[in-house]
């Protein structure tokens, strides 16, 4: 995937924040000045010849919706003529912004919006941290007939571009954990451990054992079951 610009230039942007909860002005002032033409003129480059759709990671955060995603997707469309889906949407509230590993793991945001079947698309986000957000776009998208092209980010980890899990890299975290972890998060999650990113995988590599995974996990679900501000 592409990502655009540091992240300290864009978190530390003046409308970043008024970005994140919901202000479309604040989001073309942000991502005019953050977005990088260079990596605009790679993805088209990337995707010469196509006619992709660029559909956002439509985020709902606690304190509104985040307008970055779409505001990128729009100014994208403008500079390489391409068509956005507006209509793919987060149904969930996941809370990511600023949440630790275990917490992203624990919540993982879920995706609706009609696909069209046989249809190009490149998925657009504000920031990419481990990569579940946009690997569960992906899947709703692949689930209802449409291709993944590529991938955009506005800012993230330089580490996470890369977002399929490498096989070396399952293989660690299976011999790490064993098969008994493996089948627990199947049951949690509906998927095995292939199904997870490259940076995920590595985090719960770092983890010293299953059960230390579990607790997190575990700890990470009440605490984002609780109302802002609980204690």
């Amino acid at each position: 995937m592409l990502i655009h610009a540091s992240e300290s230039s864009v978190k530390q942007h003046l409308c970043y924040w008024d970005a994140k909860t919901g202000d479309a002005v604040a989001a073309d002032l942000l991502v005019s000045t953050t977005l990088n033409p260079a990596q605009t003129e790679a993805l088209a480059r990337l995707l010469a010849g196509h006619s992709p759709i660029l559909v956002s990671a439509h985020a709902y955060e606690r304190n509104g919706v985040n307008a970055i995603p779409e505001v990128f997707a729009d100014e994208l469309a403008k500079r390489l003529g391409w068509e956005v889906d507006g209509g793919v949407v987060q149904m969930n509230v996941v809370s990511h912004t600023g949440a630790d590993g275990f917490s992203r793991l624990a919540r993982q945001p879920e995706f609706d919006g009609a696909i069209q079947p046989g249809a190009e698309y490149v998925m657009v986000d504000d920031f990419v941290g481990m990569g579940g957000t946009l690997t569960n776009l992906r899947g709703h998208i692949e689930a209802n007939g449409g291709k993944v092209q590529a991938a955009v980010a506005l800012t993230g980890k330089p580490h996470s571009a890369k977002l399929r899990l490498e096989q070396s890299t399952l293989d660690k975290l299976r011999n790490r954990h064993g098969a008994e972890l493996e089948h627990w998060w199947q049951e949690r999650f509906g998927h095995a451990f292939d199904a997870l990113t490259e940076s995920e995988a590595r985090y719960l590599i770092r983890t010293p054992d299953a059960a230390t995974v579990r607790d997190r996990i575990a700890a990470a679900e009440q605490a984002g079951d609780r109302p802002q501000g609980g204690e």
